[in-house]
């Protein structure tokens, strides 16, 4: 029963994201509160779980705002333009160039291992160039997913960290036989920027004609006005990547580095009292609007962590498979592991799902390690699909989309690259 009611809440959660009647907010509180009713919770268990839930994310809530406000102000002062400019001049307004170079600039922004830290560093200097080409902005968020998903088989990131953990073995061992994957992952999505760069491209000839002029006759106008040449744009060149440092370095918390960074740029380019609050108001919408999503989304797995569903969710996922495909569990759950990130959160895959799969594959012979890198390889690219994840909040908030119109558009294209990947290491021998 606590299976069903939690599989009913997420299907009903997901189903309205998809759909954009409400906002996210209202979902992630209310549906969640019902359901722990129906478990026969009271309203004192409830404000525990609920408490639990925003002690988890209330850090992640503060960053959200604070980086919202910080990467608006920049905006505001002209701060990508340059860089901007600079990537069309190079492109020549090459709608493929500009996706393949989305998926190497993600790659290497996802090198710590933060998915939060790469948003933050791809989003505010990538989606204006994707805007003054007429580009998809849901592309841009599709190519950094899957780039930063794929790099995120790094020992140092999440998912290989808590299966290395569930094995009780050395995640550097783990990753090694992944490497050859995660290369191979790699080709994949530039072979995916490069076919989508392409329709993008006849898409907006199709609409907006050739561009390529327009956009040089603007960056000669641009360049007579170059703001590059004041003082004030180097220094906040500086502070933004002190920022960034500090995030990357992680000596204090991000919330705390971007709260700084606000402090500092308000008075740096604003002089008086009345322009400070003005470019604060105007960027604080996107702010507060993701901070209540945030702390919706921690009411939303504080409950259905505290009541268990998450867990029961997925022991009872494994029981409810069929005998004779028993054998092949390590297989099904790796092609299926995708779907699994839009109903489990991270550390209900890796720490309830996979030690329940590694038992039953045992005990028909499959290795514990086969099993997880069929758990990993086929859920890994979907990292950053799935309304679990904080960072992908972060990334809606910080390129102003919404959740359920990026599932739709990087889903398939996400898990046929899982598949993929999934064909691949059956081939190489991991599963």
């Amino acid at each position: 029963m606590l299976s069903l009611i939690g599989f009913l809440t997420i299907i009903i959660i997901v189903v309205l994201l998809l759909r954009g009647k409400v906002i996210p907010i209202i979902p992630l509180v209310i549906i969640p509160i019902i359901a722990a009713f129906a478990a026969g919770f009271g309203l004192a268990d409830i404000g525990g779980f609920f408490e639990d839930g925003l002690s988890s994310v209330v850090n992640v809530a503060i960053m959200f705002i604070f980086a919202i406000l910080y990467f608006g102000i920049m905006q505001s002062v002209g701060l990508f333009n340059p860089l901007i400019n600079k990537m069309i001049q190079l492109t020549r307004g090459n709608i493929i160039t500009i996706s393949l170079g989305t998926v190497v600039i993600a790659a290497i922004a996802q090198l710590d291992g933060s998915g939060a830290s790469t948003f933050l560093i791809t989003i505010p200097a990538l989606l204006p160039l994707y805007q003054r080409m007429k580009m998809n902005p849901y592309l841009l968020l599709l190519l950094i997913s899957g780039s930063a998903a794929i790099m995120n088989m790094l020992p140092w990131a999440g998912p290989l960290g808590r299966a290395a953990s569930v094995l009780d073995m050395n995640v550097t061992e783990l990753w090694r036989p992944l490497i050859p994957i995660q290369v191979i992952g790699m080709v994949l999505m530039l072979i995916l920027a490069f076919y989508l760069g392409f329709r993008e491209k006849k898409r907006i000839e199709r609409r907006y004609g050739t561009i390529e002029y327009k956009l040089d006759e603007e960056m000669k106008v641009e360049d007579e006005k170059s703001i590059t040449s004041t003082p004030l744009f180097w220094l906040n060149v500086i502070l933004t990547l002190l920022v960034i440092g500090v995030l990357v370095w992680g000596v204090i918390p991000a919330g705390f580095a971007f709260m700084i960074g606000v402090s500092i740029a308000l008075p740096l380019n604003y002089r008086t009292a009345d322009e400070q609050n003005n470019i604060v108001k105007n960027h604080a919408g996107s702010a507060l609007t993701m901070g209540t999503i945030i702390l919706g989304a921690g009411a939303f797995l504080g409950i259905l962590t505290g009541t268990g569903m998450l867990d029961s969710i997925a022991l009872d996922t494994v029981k409810v498979i069929p005998q004779a495909i028993a054998p092949h569990i390590h297989l099904i759950l790796g092609f299926f592991g995708m779907p699994f990130d839009l109903l489990l959160s991270t550390d209900a895959y890796y720490f309830a799902l996979l030690p329940v799969a590694e038992q039953i594959g045992l005990t028909f012979g499959i290795s514990s390690l086969a099993t997880t890198y069929a758990m990993i390889v086929g859920n890994i690219v979907g990292t950053f699909i799935s309304p679990f994840s904080p960072a992908l909040w972060l990334a809606l908030g910080l390129a102003g989309l919404e959740m359920g119109k990026h599932i739709r558009y990087s889903f398939l294209w996400l898990w046929g690259i899982s598949i993929v990947l999934l064909i691949v290491s059956f081939l190489f021998g991991l599963i």
